[in-house]
């Protein structure tokens, strides 16, 4: 038994997402040999450090593990299943309608440049200089 991180799953949260990853029926193949609590948990660990696939700590599961765990549940919409029943959950004990009936989009999240009209009438030109450079030109 490893020593917990801050973001590891507690008890309550795991009885919340354990089930939806229980009902995951394997399509094909050997069953699971890393426990899927400590593959959340290395996701989250991921996501709270910021740290690179090859830099998961040796005490969650091997990396290779990890990320084709989370590049299955991802192409199946597992990840999105958690998602969508942890924010119908909080809406409840929130006393809301579990399903929200509207959605904001902020244009000001957008980039843009800073001169828009002016890129758009210029021609771009993509030279590649050697491996993996490339020096890019605009013409009026």
């Amino acid at each position: 038994m490893r020593k917990p991180y801050p973001d590891d799953l507690n008890d309550k949260e795991w009885e919340q997402i354990g089930p939806i990853l229980e009902q995951v029926k394997k399509v094909q193949g050997r069953p699971p040999i890393h426990d899927r609590r400590e593959v959340l948990n290395a996701l989250f660990y991921m996501l709270r450090t910021g740290c690179q696939w090859r830099h998961l700590p040796n005490d969650f599961p091997p990396w290779k593990a990890v990320y084709g765990q989370f590049l299955r549940w991802r192409q199946r919409g597992i990840l999105e299943q958690i998602h969508h029943a942890l924010r119908r959950e909080l809406r409840t004990l929130m006393r809301r309608d579990p399903e929200p009936s509207a959605g904001i989009v902020d244009s000001q999240s957008a980039k843009t440049t800073e001169r828009g009209a002016s890129k758009g009438m210029t021609v771009e030109r993509k030279l590649r200089v050697g491996k993996g450079i490339y020096l890019l030109t605009l013409r009026d």
